[in-house]
């Protein structure tokens, strides 16, 4: 499988964005069944170029999430990205997980500082790592992967310091051996180019910073996402939301906002999209063919 470096440099090349889509491991059979048997067949048709598979607060589906990413690999010969936590693991364990993760034939990775399990603050494991730049670290030492990051443009929820401290931790993250940034979801652009332009422009960055957007399916699902994460939902488009009301007239306008941003950041040098899919592929699918990515 390609690395995602050498993926974003082809692209740059042939003046193609990237699109990518993140997945969910499903806690049951039946979504196990239904994201590889339907949404990924169905989402195979708009030619991405990679995906990632999340792995849940405290590493809890630490397993599957590398089966899934195994099977998207074998199965429908995608690129894949497992994302990896410092939470409740030791520098050991860590170790023995990349080298599951080489013997796969895995060879990208999300580095993330993570979520312990019933939300609360991050405490450091003992023989652990207290920050995802260390992380970075670790995983750059044991082998040839591309390592992608998080990247904020609202700045972290947990970042008492502000944004643009924030921004100084993603710095310190590309310097220990990051190749690519994945943003979190936002809904204004402009977010987007304040913290893209700060972190180029003041902080001489020259990864590929890659902005993540979801299609929103449901107001009562957006806003609570949004409240656990941070990011903000611009008072018109909340209104817009409300006036809705209906899940179906949600997830419609949902498509047709998000093709908006994506046209609107394609156009302004943003080096591909990273779709947040919620395991569904009508919406992304959708908004790729208005996009005409698709």
């Amino acid at each position: 499988m390609q690395l995602i470096r050498d993926i974003y440099a082809a692209r740059r090349n042939e003046k193609r964005p990237v699109i990518s889509f993140e997945f969910f491991p499903p806690k049951t059979a039946e979504g196990d069944r239904n994201l590889l048997e339907k949404t990924i067949p169905a989402l195979m048709r708009t030619r991405p170029d990679y995906c990632s598979v999340t792995y849940g607060a405290g590493g809890s589906t630490r397993d599957k999430t590398l089966a899934i990413v195994d099977a998207i690999q074998r199965q429908h010969h995608l690129t894949a990205v497992a994302h990896l936590t410092c939470v409740n693991s030791t520098r050991e364990q860590v170790g023995a997980l990349l080298d599951q993760i080489q013997a796969l034939g895995v060879r990208n990775l999300l580095a993330l500082r993570g979520d312990p399990p019933g939300g609360g603050e991050f405490v450091q494991t003992p023989g652990g790592f207290a920050f995802a730049s260390q992380l970075v670290e670790f995983i750059r030492q044991k082998g040839d992967f591309s390592i992608g990051v998080a990247g904020f443009p609202e700045g972290h929820i947990a970042c008492k310091d502000g944004k643009e401290a924030d921004w100084g931790h993603l710095k310190t993250k590309i310097e220990a051996g990051a190749d690519f940034v994945l943003t979190q979801l936002f809904f204004d652009n402009a977010d987007f180019y304040r913290f893209r332009d700060h972190m180029t422009r003041r902080l001489g960055v020259t990864v590929p910073i890659v902005p993540g957007i979801v299609s929103i399916l449901s107001a009562s699902q957006i806003k609570k996402f949004t409240a656990m994460c941070g990011a903000r939902i611009p008072r018109p488009l909340e209104q817009r939301l409300d006036e809705l009301g209906d899940d179906e007239a949600v997830a419609d306008f949902g498509i047709e906002y998000a093709t908006r941003q994506c046209a609107d950041l394609l156009e302004n040098g943003a080096p591909g999209i990273h779709f947040y899919t919620l395991n569904k592929a009508r919406a992304t699918t959708e908004v790729l063919r208005n996009l005409r990515l698709a």
